[in-house]
């Protein structure tokens, strides 16, 4: 039932150069993959100028890569499970490549956003295989730890580097260039992905089920897509009523694989306590991370006045926080174990947010380094809680178990932006009422920074800059209120990881 084809000298053994060659070519995708989430972040008023795109157009454009993308992981993990995730690997850097093509040479709105639902559904392809195969490459518990490390590095920086390579791109070439980059990449991949990376396990005798698929797409899109909205827009009906159905579809989810004989994600699985606890920690750190980044782009624009690029260039500083705890997390884990770990690095977390609150209108250096530590502590804590989840998974369940992480995350991050955006707007809005002139108590220079700027740009010299002065202390306050209740929730989370650690241990 079993084909397991390895590279040569690869068994329980270390790793060696060819399998580290190999992770390197493996780590290509899922940067481009990360980096796709955020690479339109300045294409897209080009975009809009030379397609005609409308408002809904230039939404649609920006996020549907991201809403197919985390709607079809556990699909996607599942299919690698039986076919084997270097052959969905392939298959999927060849999607990807030529969907890339597609979008680069769109010729409408309409063209752009099928062919950026189709990258998504590439992209989906690539990432539960990539931290699948870390499983197959490296048998020593170490070395994985190292690659697991080293994989959730380049997923978040990818996220960082996509809008300052757009950026840089866009100053000497055309939006469809942005796409292009994708190609070398991808080329590469295709050339030595059969030379270097192992087989690894099928089991074809596993029926795919296409109702659980559906089902898990109807729970997921709804879900990150009413919790999205949320956070652009509001609290609205019809955004809880997205979230719901998410729900309604998510319940059936779990009942069919609980009934099936052949479920897309084990019962087993999902009642295995370890990868509970470690699919909880990628939430919470996705929650603190892509939030805390929301308030971190509009600080630089808005508040410090730094244009796109800057703003992204400068934004890039607090991975160097990743780089310093993401090689040593597998390290500290053995020894103190890993919910001690994964709770001190959520702890170390809290404390990045402790010093946000205490930055001002003219914090750069502050907010950077909070920023960093943020970034620090959460990596370390993501870090071992991948290397549990690929610890819980059993061969033939490993493609699904990291799709799900993965989505896991997924929902972490629009959980994020949704709540400690909500949190911070709220703030922003208390604090304008009493901060602005009277003038502006109302409209949009009362509800977001944004609105400020605009309607500051329009005023006269000295009421421009009051308005100005006065919502940038608003949005500060803002800041402050959001890093107190990330801070709250990441300190919560450490305890229930250090009281698992400890009921692991007895």
């Amino acid at each position: 039932m079993t084909a397991t084809e390895q590279l040569p000298g690869l068994g329980t053994g270390r790793a060696g150069r060819k399998e580290w060659t190999a992770f390197v070519v493996l780590a290509l995708p899922l940067l481009l993959v990360s980096m796709d989430v955020s690479i339109l972040y300045f294409a897209v008023p080009q975009i809009s100028r030379d397609l005609h795109a409308s408002p809904t157009q230039q939404l649609w454009i920006f996020d549907v890569y991201g809403f197919v993308l985390a709607g079809l992981l556990i699909t996607m993990g599942a299919v690698a499970d039986r076919i084997g995730a270097r052959r969905l690997l392939l298959v999927g850097a060849f999607a990807f490549s030529a969907t890339s093509l597609a979008a680069a040479y769109a010729g409408s709105p309409g063209q752009l956003i099928a062919a950026r639902a189709l990258l998504g559904v590439a992209g989906a392809t690539l990432m539960p295989s990539t931290l699948s195969m870390i499983r197959t490459l490296f048998r020593d518990e170490r070395q994985r730890g190292k690659a697991i490390g080293a994989w959730t590095g380049v997923m978040t920086g990818g996220v960082g580097l996509g809008p300052v390579l757009s950026g840089v791109l866009l100053q000497h070439f055309w939006w469809g260039s942005v796409f292009l980059v994708n190609l070398p990449a991808m080329v590469l991949l295709l050339v030595l992905g059969p030379l270097l990376l192992p087989r690894g396990e099928t089991w074809p005798g596993r029926r795919f089920d296409l109702t659980s698929s559906l089902l898990s797409l109807g729970a997921v899109i709804p879900a990150v897509y009413g919790i999205k909205e949320w956070a652009a827009h509001g609290a609205d009906s019809r955004w809880i009523a997205c979230i719901a159905v998410g729900a309604l579809f998510a319940t059936a989810f779990v009942r069919r694989q609980r009934r099936h004989p052949d479920p897309m994600v084990a019962p087993s699985l999902v009642a295995n306590r370890s990868y509970r606890g470690a699919l909880a920690g990628n939430v919470v750190c996705a929650f603190a991370l892509i939030g805390n980044a929301v308030f971190m782009t509009s600080y630089l624009q808005l508040v410090l006045g730094y244009d796109a690029l800057e703003a992204a260039l400068w934004s890039l500083v607090p991975t160097l926080g990743v780089s310093l705890t993401a090689p040593f997390a597998s390290t500290l884990g053995r020894r103190i174990g890993r919910g001690r770990a994964a709770g001190a690095g959520m702890v170390l977390g809290a404390a990045g947010f402790v010093l946000l609150t205490t930055v001002g209108t003219d914090s750069l250096v502050l907010t950077l380094v909070g920023g960093g530590v943020l970034a620090a502590g959460l990596v370390l804590t993501m870090t071992i809680c991948s290397e549990v989840v690929l610890a819980a998974l059993r061969p033939e369940e490993a493609g699904a178990g990291a799709a799900l992480s993965e989505a896991a995350s997924e929902l972490g991050g629009a959980l994020g932006i949704a709540l400690l955006g909500s949190i911070g707007a709220a703030a922003y809005r208390s604090d304008a009422g009493h901060g602005l002139p009277a003038a502006y108590t109302h409209g949009p220079a009362a509800e977001s920074l944004a609105g400020a700027v605009a309607t500051a740009a329009r005023l006269p010299g000295s009421t421009g800059e009051a308005v100005l002065a006065a919502a940038r202390a608003a949005y500060v306050h803002g800041l402050h209120v959001a890093a107190v209740a990330g801070a709250v929730v990441l300190v919560g989370a450490a305890l229930a990881a250090w009281r698992a650690g400890r009921a692991a241990a007895a």
